[in-house]
């Protein structure tokens, strides 16, 4: 019987170092993915025969305590944890590449199905509608209502446009974009010296924007001018190993995973450069944390490992075959 039990712990150690292998060949796979964060293996022992009951020394000093024997099982995998380190950022030059400097996930909402996800990796785009999604068209959330209007009048015979601006303040979908038009952001107050075709004409349009290290979109105007549209947003977790890796470099969980300040993103909470929180970097991408070295050095250690249980199962078949063989 004892032997069995012998079989049975090497074969927990194949089972065992080949869920590592697993581990291990997916960080190596990741080498290039993105805001890729390693994960290690973790091990433990498994439950352990008892052969002898442990008993304290007799009252009086008469003899000695009685210590236990146990026989252990074998091992069995015990967490698969991911290094949330930061990763090397990388220069890019896009606009719509973001990189986190620091602690926090960008949150980003599947609107077709209403559901919330984190990620490290800031590949994004802009739809045919302006908003910042990722390449799967899941939307960055932040702030996102901030504007500028413009009243046209008329100053010694020059079209003049008065701006003005307001905040962001409403939590949701981050859109980078400025359309005016009469009655719509734009208003002609020239008593008639100028059309509204003419108002129209001359308006002010979107020129460019840029992220600033605070998360403000902050949109440039032809005319020179420029506001501050939305604020890209971050959040952090208590305990980011909880955090569901749903692929895509989307993680789901995020409630699981403690987020702090709650799971409402607010301005207060959740703005890049306070309360922990990193600071955005426009023009980089995050690159994978993966050290492909000490990679390399644990699968040699886990292989050996393997190999080390292999051996196991082969000695205890041949001690097997010796007990068989007494009956000859």
């Amino acid at each position: 019987m004892s032997l069995v039990g012998t079989l049975n712990s090497g074969v927990s150690a194949l089972n065992t170092f080949s869920q590592s292998i697993q581990v291990i060949s997916n960080n190596i796979a990741n080498v290039n993915t993105t805001g890729f964060k390693t994960a290690r293996a973790g091990y433990a022992d498994g439950f352990s025969n008892l052969l002898q009951q442990a008993a304290p020394s007799v009252a009086g000093g008469a003899g000695s305590n009685v210590p236990s024997i146990q026989i252990g099982t074998g091992v069995q995998l015990n967490s698969v944890s991911s290094n949330f380190s930061q990763g090397t950022l990388t220069t890019t030059g896009s606009n719509t590449d973001l990189g986190i400097s620091g602690n926090g996930f960008f949150r980003v909402r599947d609107t077709t199905n209403n559901v919330d996800y984190v990620s490290r990796s800031g590949d994004f785009r802009l739809d045919d509608q302006g908003f910042l999604v990722t390449s799967e068209g899941f939307r960055v959330q932040g702030l996102s209502d901030g504007a500028a209007t413009y009243d046209a009048t008329d100053v010694a015979g020059v079209l003049t446009y008065t701006k003005t601006t307001t905040a962001p303040v409403a939590v949701g979908d981050v859109q980078i974009d400025f359309n005016l038009a009469i009655g719509t952001g734009l208003t002609n107050s020239t008593g008639g010296t100028f059309t509204d075709a003419q108002v129209t004409a001359s308006k002010p349009t979107m020129r460019s924007f840029t992220v600033d290290q605070l998360g403000n979109v902050v949109i440039g105007l032809s005319n020179g001018d420029a506001f501050i549209r939305g604020r890209v947003m971050l959040q952090n977790f208590n305990d980011p190993n909880a955090l569901t890796k749903e692929g895509k470099n989307l993680f789901s969980g995020l409630e699981a995973a403690g987020p702090i300040s709650g799971i409402n993103l607010t301005a207060a909470t959740n703005s890049p450069g306070t309360n922990g929180l990193g600071r955005i970097e426009i023009g980089t991408l995050e690159l994978s944390n993966v050290d492909l070295s000490q990679e390399f050095a644990d699968m040699i250690v886990v292989q050996r490992s393997f190999q080390a249980g292999s051996r196991v199962i082969t000695v205890s078949d041949s001690m097997l075959e010796e007990v068989i063989n007494l009956k000859r």
